[in-house]
């Protein structure tokens, strides 16, 4: 059971169209559904970030699971783990980022993903910056940023909202 209550989507158009559209129930959304301009500014932002972009969607998805590991999101991990599968992302390798190992992850990846854990640490990343650029441009590196920052945004959400999978 969630923390705060749900909006119902009969409560909110806005909230309805969002889940006409994907055919369930989003426990996240109604819980944004509290403050309607918040979830309809958050679903572009989200959408900008997570969709198609010069970061590839698997690298994508790993940042999203290496934040959401770290802060222990049940919500978000069920979420994306489905999606890391449909990627190439092995049982080994889901095991070895959950666990916070390295293992099975090399260069532009590897890179990627220690970035993440650093920013979800301590929100600077000193360390992890340098190699960062090794692998990706300036672009490259902001669409990292923001995915990880989205990560850390919605774990934080669905943790402080009790939202379970």
């Amino acid at each position: 059971m969630p923390a705060i209550p749900l909006v119902e989507p009969a409560q909110n158009e806005f909230l309805a169209s969002l889940e006409a559209k994907t055919k369930h129930p989003n426990p996240f959304f109604r819980a944004l559904a509290h403050r309607p301009e918040a979830l309809k500014s958050f679903v572009p932002l989200y959408s900008a970030i997570m969709g198609p972009g010069p970061v590839e969607r698997r690298t994508k998805i790993l940042v999203y699971l290496a934040c959401s590991y770290a802060n222990q999101c049940a919500y978000c991990i069920a979420g994306n783990e489905p999606t890391a599968r449909k990627l190439g992302v092995t049982d080994a390798q889901l095991n070895a980022l959950k666990s916070g190992e390295e293992s099975g992850f090399e260069g532009a990846e590897l890179a990627a993903i220690r970035y993440a854990r650093e920013l979800t640490r301590t929100a600077d990343a000193a360390e992890s910056r340098a190699p960062l650029k090794e692998h990706y441009t300036p672009e490259q590196i902001v669409e990292l940023t923001l995915t990880a920052s989205i990560a850390n945004f919605t774990n934080r959400c669905n943790n402080a909202f009790e939202i379970q999978p």
